[in-house]
């Protein structure tokens, strides 16, 4: 499609050449097709079977002298050490935590309940000590730095390759058009800037439905052309779009419908989500990365999220900024080549990726089968499982995303997530994977098995109390063994946090959060609003988990990208039962166990205030006024970046040319 690079293209291609095309004579570029078979699945239990017998031929004496092992690479030594020590942390923690909890547990109830409360808490404890962990790992980077990670500040300086092509991508499906082509165009003309926009073309790939918003975003499409058209009459940025007629496999299907039909003219492929925006020299900088590290399959930037005023979204911008760089650095810390891939953000090698990364649908029947519905872990580990690395490199600047604006749309969001982690953990013991990428769709279905876990183990705790007749004093909460066990819990759950707050202030950044004091206060409303929040999120999740492995139909819909409020009438729509449980589990321990009700209240009075918290932290004045009064404030607020700016100011103009247009 360049005439610089003929030899990507089939003759009978040859005559369509971009620069002697008009800029809105067509909605893509030739077709040159290319193979994406996927392979199927072993299956879980072939997947054991082939892990028995490969493990059975390790221990048999070889009749001839096996092969010598590749020497591992650098990385790959210092993250085995990491791995380890990892491993060696957390696993001292959690046993910490069991020894102080065998001696406050109370004797109480049937002894198989008594064991079953006691696995549930090593179990969670576990789980909450790896993101304990991890942070520490990221503390740990944000302070001394990391010598084996990939870096962006490696490739500064370096020229892109005239040769390469790269595909900035971006699926679709029924989303708000100004949100979109804004963002889009933000990114296009950041990308003009950089020197290097004739080697990366823009792809909207559509799923969408409706056919009004079908035809805005045919119409945002031209519009955006015509803003990028240069005097000459081509393009700054040449942006196509794509409507999918035969709408497979959702998200994953478009892009493999990408690929097949123009990935043979790309060497990678940056992919975009509806909310994405990135800045030229950020996407400039990924394909850099790519060129200088060629084993490289899939390269995930991290993510700043940014764009909502809701008290909500704010919360969750404030809390990625300040505690969630630690997770990212850490995860950065102790995966390295064999890193996680977010499903957007990120640059994909396009020719490992068709001959590796096509999913086949998972045998059987229920919520659990079919086709891939959270597809980026699974990319990741084929990528891996081909012999590519995958890295997060937490340094390349100017990628941003929004949150979802209040907790409604976040579990919305979160519904389709948890089916799809649960259905991805049945793909763990395939053949070929390596143990890290294993171990990562085990986390990702762990993300949300926790949440029935977690109240499994509290049902249990009050039923071991009330079947006894026993009271919280008989759990001898002044003894030694309480007072480690309550210091340990709360060092897990909230140290994370302070060591946030605590690397803002050491690297001197306080001045992007408003300064030291509203940095401070701002950390203490966001832990508020985020114990107000847990509770409703688990009783969510379990919800989730139990739809999901029962099979129950799913609604498979994006949350919303624009900010709008939540009506009373829905929040006590979504959340009324929990609230109504909530209510009647309070009455009835305030009559038969009062001394019991103070301890149980972090949970339940929460969940009885579900939808007043969801309507207040959904509201976008709410919001508004915390930030003036420069409460969970983020640098990118303080000093936003062009390219930010830019998407705000369009998608202001796009929203009131759409308020001014007729109704037809």
């Amino acid at each position: 499609m360049d005439a610089r690079h003929p030899a990507r293209l089939k003759a009978p291609a040859r005559g369509l050449l971009r620069e002697e095309r008009h800029p809105n004579s067509v909605t893509a570029p030739p077709v040159l097709r290319g193979s994406m078979p996927p392979r199927p699945w072993a299956g879980f239990w072939k997947g054991l079977g082939s892990a028995a017998l490969s493990l059975a031929n390790r221990l048999i004496p070889p009749r001839e002298p096996r092969a010598p092992r590749a020497t591992p690479a650098p990385w790959e030594c210092a993250a085995l050490r990491r791995r380890r020590t990892f491993l060696a942390l957390t696993v001292g923690t959690s046993l910490l935590a069991a020894f102080l909890f065998a001696q406050v547990q109370p004797d109480a109830g049937p002894v198989w309940v008594q064991v079953l409360h006691a696995v549930l808490f090593v179990l969670l404890t576990t789980w909450v000590a790896t993101g304990f962990v991890t942070a520490l790992m990221g503390a740990w980077v944000l302070l001394r730095g990391d010598p084996h990670s990939v870096s962006a500040a490696s490739v500064r300086g370096r020229e892109l390759s005239g040769q390469t092509r790269t595909a900035v991508i971006m699926p679709i499906c029924n989303e708000d058009v100004a949100t979109v082509f804004a963002g889009l165009r933000a990114t296009c003309e950041s990308l003009a800037g950089t020197g290097y926009a004739r080697q990366f073309d823009v792809f909207v790939l559509s799923d969408s439905k409706d056919r009004q918003t079908i035809a805005a975003e045919r119409q945002a499409w031209e519009a955006l052309r015509a803003a990028l058209a240069t005097p000459a009459g081509d393009p700054a940025v040449q942006v196509y779009y794509r409507l999918r007629q035969r709408r497979t496999h959702r998200k994953a299907g478009n892009v493999a419908d990408f690929c097949r039909r123009w990935g043979r003219h790309y060497d990678h492929m940056v992919v975009l989500d509806a909310d994405s925006v990135m800045s030229g020299a950020s996407l400039v900088t990924l394909a850099k990365l790519m060129e200088a590290h060629p084993q490289a399959g899939i390269i995930q930037t991290a993510t700043q999220s940014i764009g909502h005023q809701t008290l909500h979204a704010r919360t969750q911008q404030f809390a990625a900024r300040v505690t969630g760089r630690l997770f990212t650095l850490g995860m950065q810390f102790w995966q390295l080549g064999e890193s996680h891939y977010w499903g957007h953000n990120a640059i994909i090698r396009v020719d490992a990726f068709m001959r590796h990364c096509a999913l086949a649908p998972i045998e059987g029947r229920g919520g659990l089968s079919g086709g891939i519905l959270s597809h980026d872990f699974v990319e990741a580990a084929l990528m891996r499982r081909a012999g590519y690395h995958v890295w997060l490199v937490a340094d390349v600047g100017g990628s941003f995303e929004q949150q979802p604006p209040d907790l409604l749309s976040e579990l919305q969001r979160d519904r389709r997530w948890c089916q799809g982690n649960l259905q991805n953990a049945r793909l763990i013991a395939e053949p070929g994977l390596h143990r890290m990428h294993r171990a990562m769709l085990a986390v990702g279905a762990m993300s949300y098995l926790s949440a029935p876990l977690w109240l499994g183990f509290m049902v249990l705790g009050l039923v071991m109390l009330l079947s006894t007749g026993l009271g919280v004093a008989d759990v001898r909460p002044l003894s030694g063994a309480s007072l480690g066990l309550w210091a340990v819990t709360l060092t897990l759950l909230f140290l994370p946090r302070v060591l946030g707050v605590a690397a803002v202030l050491l690297k001197g950044q306080q001045r992007g959060f408003g300064g030291t004091w509203r940095l401070l206060g701002s950390a203490l409303l966001e832990s508020v609003l985020a114990l107000l929040q847990a509770p409703v999120r688990m009783v969510a999740h379990s919800i989730f988990v139990w739809a999901a492995l029962t099979g129950m139909k799913l609604d498979w819909k994006s949350p919303p990208r624009e900010a709008t409020g939540v009506a009373w009438r829905t929040a006590t729509g979504q959340l009324g039962a929990m609230q109504m449980a909530a209510l009647i589990l309070m009455g009835a321990l305030a009559m038969t166990h009062p001394t019991l009700l103070p301890w149980l209240l972090p949970v339940i009075l929460p969940l009885a205030l579900a939808s007043i918290t969801t309507v207040l932290t959904g509201h976008v004045r709410l919001g508004a006024w915390f930030r003036s009064v420069g409460a969970l404030l983020v640098p990118e607020e303080a000093w936003s970046p062009a390219v930010l700016r830019k998407a705000w100011r369009h998608a202001a103009r796009m929203s009131v040319h759409r308020a001014a247009a007729p109704a037809g």
